[in-house]
């Protein structure tokens, strides 16, 4: 006799759906969506992590809570390291992640008997910015950002890393050391997660870096695309040459990031689900309704959708964690 996994038994789970995608019953047959069958749903959502992906989790848990009102969803900004700490330990059912799970957090996992799945829900762009007053830094290389970000860089004023630039001090702004942005920025850019000069301005709030560099003139900063698309009107983007002699400056638009074509801050937004916690209605119905609805929200809140392939990629981790759990049990 063939038996269907513990969740389908306790939510009778029928379709998943993303990007006009249907992932097919895992066993009951039905054609109900689990947001459908979900009615009367209570309980709550416990999510940290990614200041970057804050914006897309928090959106979702506001229109499913319209549809939810006694589901309570928790959407916290610890920074994706910050939110690791929680997870690993199984304080929180989802962690915001803007960069993939690091090794010590998978043997903490493993230490801690998590189980979790990784599911890619957007596309970002990491974003250099300067203030809108600046006439002077249209485009950086890769190898102008190194200059000015590598630890114990001797670049102090605009005019260190350009002489036709101005002879002031340039000011720093980028997330702090628990950032996920600062993981992948200075792994990109310095060519080691980690490795930065620590006389910046550093802050786990994306808005706190948004409104530094828009009050100083001579300031420099980066953090997610969103937060750009969001306050256009305070701030300017600064093109990336990707070679070390390239002259070819990309700045980060929906189509440059989507056509893979802005290099190498292009990265992928990530959710970590700790799969006990789809044991619960009201996680696993949030997740589907992530799914439903997410990709429209992610262009709302700035981010890019996923590609055909990514979209794949997540149908079928959800189709093995939802339907790979059936077990033949005899005849």
């Amino acid at each position: 006799m063939r038996s269907m996994s513990k969740l389908a038994q306790v939510i009778g789970v029928g379709s998943l759906i993303l990007g006009g995608c249907t992932v097919k019953d895992v066993g009951s047959g039905s054609s109900s969506s689990l947001a459908e069958i979900s009615g009367g749903l209570s309980g709550t959502v416990t999510i940290d992590g990614s200041s970057t992906v804050f914006p897309i989790s928090q959106a979702v848990a506001e229109e499913f809570q319209k549809q939810h009102s006694d589901v309570k969803v928790v959407v916290g900004t610890s920074g994706t390291g910050g939110g690791f700490k929680k997870f690993v330990s199984g304080e929180t059912d989802i962690n915001d992640a803007s960069r993939p799970i690091k090794q010590q957090e998978i043997d903490a996992c493993r230490d801690n008997n998590i189980e979790y799945l990784e599911m890619k829900i957007a596309i970002d762009g990491l974003s250099v910015i300067v203030n809108p007053e600046n006439d002077w830094c249209k485009c950086l290389t890769v190898a102008q950002l190194n200059s000015i970000w590598k630890p114990d860089s001797e670049i102090i004023n605009w005019s260190d890393v350009n002489p036709e630039w101005p002879q002031e001090k340039i000011r720093l702004y980028g997330p702090d050391t628990d950032s996920g942005t600062f993981d992948y920025f200075t792994e990109a850019i310095c060519g080691e997660g980690g490795a930065s000069r620590s006389d910046y301005t550093p802050s786990a709030d994306d808005n706190v870096l948004v409104r530094g560099v828009a009050g100083d003139k001579y300031s420099l900063g980066y953090f997610g695309y969103a937060y750009y698309k969001e306050n256009q009107d305070k701030l300017e983007i600064v093109g990336v040459a990707a070679g070390p002699d390239s002259t070819t400056c990309v700045k980060p638009t929906d189509e440059t990031i989507e056509a893979g074509e802005y290099v190498p801050l292009s990265r992928p937004l990530f959710l970590y689900v700790n799969k006990a916690s789809l044991n619960k209605p009201e996680v696993a119905a949030y997740l589907e309704y992530y799914l439903q609805q997410g990709q429209d929200l992610i262009s709302e809140v700035g981010y890019v959708r996923l590609s055909e392939s990514l979209v794949t990629e997540t149908l079928q981790a959800f189709k093995d964690a939802f339907g790979g759990s059936e077990t033949e049990n005899g005849e």
